[in-house]
Order: C-alpha cells, then structure tokens, then sequence
C-alpha cells in the first residue's frame, strides 16, 4: 500500500519507540537489523526523519535515535503525507488524474469509503500507540515481517 521508504519509516519508529520506552536509544546498525531492512536506506530515511522533527538523533558513543517525550504522539497520517504526499486520502483509486463526482472512475464509488477509513486509521493510530499494543516480541517479529 505504501511506498517502501514509507513502510521502513513506520517501522522504524515503532521500534525507536519501543526502545525509547525502555530507556535505549538504538543506532541504525540496530534498529535495520531488528526491523529487517537495508542499513543504508534505512540511515537514509532517518536522517530525512529527524530533519522533518518526527525524532531526535545523537551522535558517539552513546548516541542513537529517540523520541522527545515532551513532544505529543505522532499519528501515522503526519508521517505518511510527509513521505508520499496525501495522495493515497485525495487519490483515484483507478489512478486516473481525473476523477471526481462529475467524471468518476469505475472504481469511484467503491474506493470513496475505504479512502476513508484508510484516512481514520492513519489519523487515529499513532507511532506511539503501536509501540505499545501486544506484547514486545509478537511487535519485534511483526516489524522484521514474519
């Protein structure tokens, strides 16, 4: 559904979430290791990440990524926009540049209500609250993909 840069974003800040809550500040070496993606992309994605506020870094020895816990939770629709723009809630569900009530897609109606609840769930759940569902290891394992 998303990009992958989008999908490494995601999970890469549950898990500093989740480390964050214990008191840790992973490094990228870490953190792609535990959420099964390429360290250099994921460097990447961070370092955009950190520019755009969602997460503070440190550098040296005990250094890594971590929240700011005076900062308030982050819905997972503010990273999104932030990575792909907000075309997956404003979007053709047919991909045309084209379509609205006067010219819909044959898909217009159908995708009208699942755009929708795309847009509640991303609005709804935060980078905070996933860290906090289930339990750690089911979290860990569903973040690497398995």
């Amino acid at each position: 559904m998303f990009k992958k840069e989008t999908e490494y974003a995601l999970r890469s800040l549950v898990y500093i979430e989740m480390q964050t809550q214990l008191g840790r500040w992973p490094g990228i070496v870490e953190i792609s290791s535990e959420i099964d993606t390429p360290p250099p992309f994921t460097a990447k994605i961070l370092q955009r990440l950190v520019r755009m506020g969602f997460l503070e870094s440190m550098k040296g020895k005990n250094g890594g990524y971590y929240f700011n816990p005076d900062k308030p939770p982050i819905p997972l629709k503010q990273v999104v926009v932030a990575i792909e723009g907000d075309k997956i809630f404003t979007g053709c569900g047919f991909g045309l540049s084209r379509c609205d009530e006067n010219n819909p897609c044959p898909l217009h109606d159908a995708y009208g209500p699942i755009r929708e609840a795309i847009d509640q769930l991303l609005s709804v759940e935060t980078i905070q609250s996933l860290a906090k569902k289930d339990n750690p290891e089911r979290t860990l394992s569903r973040l690497k993909g398995i």
